[in-house]
């Protein structure tokens, strides 16, 4: 605790210290999901705003609500792949897969 505040990596640290060992594979295995989702959040919100798009327009654009564009952009909701394919033709984007590098 700093000036009566608690630091985010100390409440991190207590929560998982307190974790059942189920509920911390449970944690775990949701972060890779949750990594994805924040990524896509990052893309579609920076590929909207260079666009010069309103969350509104951009659904209307992709044919879908403004509620599903935000939630897609707090990475509440990930889009399948006809929703993210309409979504990135309107923002004059691609969506496509690059191979990774080899691992060592």
């Amino acid at each position: 605790m700093s000036d009566g505040f608690i630091l985010l990596d100390d409440l991190v640290a207590e929560t998982l210290r307190e974790m059942t060992p189920d509920e911390r594979a449970e944690f775990e295995a949701a972060i890779p999901e949750v990594r994805a989702r924040m990524r896509l959040a990052e893309l579609v919100y920076h590929a909207r705003t260079e666009a010069g798009l309103s969350q509104q327009a951009l659904a209307e654009l992709a044919g879908t609500r403004q509620s599903t564009i935000s939630a897609i952009e707090s990475a509440g909701q990930a889009p399948g792949g006809v929703t993210l394919e309409r979504i990135a033709v309107a923002l004059g984007c691609h969506v496509g897969f690059i191979p990774a590098p080899a691992a060592p």
